[in-house]
Formats: structure tokens, sequence, C-alpha cells
């Protein structure tokens, strides 16, 4: 009896200790958020303020729709399809070259900054610093400079989408072939390869499915940066976007901004499905 009320008593005691952490750590946080809401300049009546104001903006852009005379309403609004579609074959280019370069850059710097695997401390701690360099700079700061090396077009805006992809797909890929298992890297250097062949037969077999998944991910977020970079004139529909909204037409804002949502669903469910598809026969072999 005397042993279960001494268990007791530790359990509460323990409890308490744990909700008194557990109260802390919420007024911490509220704190923080306090503090950070203070600095952004977050103000409830000028939020009120501007709710309605975001609501006449977005009503201005809507378009008249008519029953009576919604195909000449539609055709009136969708008024330069043709071309605006052109653009957006253009951002989703721009999306899948800078997609395709950052992935080839990313990779073979991923085994690199593997610590697990890296020929050598001193190359790992130079991979993880050019990959963290790659991510931390702003996709729009890279695509601002190159704008003003190359001009204005699409170059500048997949060289940005590329480097910036190269950065956070190599902190990832570098993620997955930590987790590899060393038996196969082992057995490919027993056998006499170099440390190359090991990356390539004892861990990419390994990473792969999680490789295709993220460089397939990562091209689902470069169409919308894409459609983003047209604003510094880096090419494509953003550009466009940018333009309509500087010289107010109200229409042809929701038209653009529609496509894009559109384009950016469609291609949203096809890279899932094509995900599922390339990483399930991967497991599979």
């Amino acid at each position: 009896m005397v042993a279960r009320d001494a268990v007791q008593q530790r359990w509460r005691e323990r409890r308490g200790a744990e909700l008194l952490r557990q109260a802390a750590t919420a007024t911490l946080l509220l704190v923080l958020i306090l503090f950070a809401g203070h600095v952004g300049e977050v103000d409830a009546g000028r939020l009120a303020e501007g709710v309605p104001r975001i609501l006449a903006y977005i009503g201005r852009t809507l378009p008249p729709l008519h029953l009576a005379t919604v195909d000449a309403d539609l055709a009136d609004w969708m008024w330069d399809l043709p071309r605006w579609l052109g653009l957006l074959l253009d951002t989703a280019l721009i999306a899948y070259v800078g997609t395709a370069f950052g992935v080839a850059a990313a990779l073979p710097l991923s085994f690199f900054a593997a610590a697990r695997h890296a020929p050598h401390p001193a190359a790992a701690f130079a991979a993880r610093r050019l990959l963290e360099f790659a991510r931390s700079v702003p996709v729009v700061v890279f695509a601002l400079i190159f704008v003003f090396a190359f001009g204005l077009g699409p170059l500048p805006g997949a060289m940005a989408l590329a480097v910036h992809s190269a950065g956070s797909l190599g902190k990832l890929f570098a993620e997955v072939h930590e987790n590899a298992e060393p038996g196969p890297v082992e057995a490919t250097c027993a056998a006499g390869g170099s440390w190359w062949a090991a990356m390539r037969f004892g861990v990419l077999p390994q990473s792969l499915p999680a490789v295709v998944s993220y460089g397939l991910l990562r091209l689902e977020i470069n169409v919308r940066e894409a459609a983003i970079l047209g604003f510094v004139g880096a090419g494509g529909i953003g550009q466009e976007l940018y333009l309509v909204v500087r010289r107010f037409e109200y229409t042809d804002i929701s038209a653009v901004v529609a496509l894009i949502l559109v384009s950016v669903a469609l291609l949203d469910t096809a890279c899932a499905w094509l995900r599922r598809r390339i990483t399930g026969a991967l497991v599979a072999t």
C-alpha cells in the first residue's frame, strides 16, 4: 500500500512537471507570436479596413457573365487565349528546363553532401555550403541577377530555377542517401569498384524512388515559381500578368490568373499520377 502511494506520488510530481513545461512552452510561443506580430506591424484595424478593398479589387477583375450570352461573354473574357496559352507553354518549359538542370547538378553534389558516403569530410563541408548558398538566395534574386547579365526572356528564369532547384534538391537527395543501407556500398568497394561506382550501384538504386519523387515535386513548385519570375522580366505568363496589372486591365488579370490556376492544377494532378507510377515501378523492381 505504501509502495503504491509512493508510485502515485511520483507520477503526480512528474505529471505536474510536464504540465508546467507545456504551459511554459505555450506561453513562450504566444509571446513570440505577439512579438512577431508587433515587428510585422500586424494591426487588426488595418486588416479590417483592407479586406473590403481586396474584395472590391477582386470583384473588378471578374468578367460580366450572363446566362443568355455566356458564350460571347467567355469569348470576350478569353479574347487573347491563343497567345496566353503560348506564354503558359513557355512558363512550363522554363520550369522543365530549370528542374532538369537543377536535378543534373543536385544529384552528383548530393553524394558529396551526404556525410556518411562523402569521400572526405572537407568535400562534404564544401558541398553542403554550396548547396546552402544555392537554396538560401531567393529565386527572384537569382532571376534579377541573370536578367541583368543576359537580358529579358526565358533564359534568366530557367537559370534561376536551375540554381535554386539544385540547392533545394541537393539537400533532399543527400538526406535520402544518408539512409541508404551500407551493404551494397561495401560490396561494390570490396569488388574493386571506385567511389563513384559505389555511389552509382550501391546508393543510387536505393535512393532512386525518392529522387524521382522529389524531382517531380520540384517541377510542380517550379511551374508556380516560373509564373512569378515573369514579374522581373524572366519571360512566360508571369510577364504578361505583370503588364495587365500595371495597365489596370482588370478582366485580363482574372483571365490570366484563371489560366495559371488551371494549368498548375492539371500539372499537379499529372505529376502526382506519374510519381505514383514511377516510384511504384521502381520499388517493385
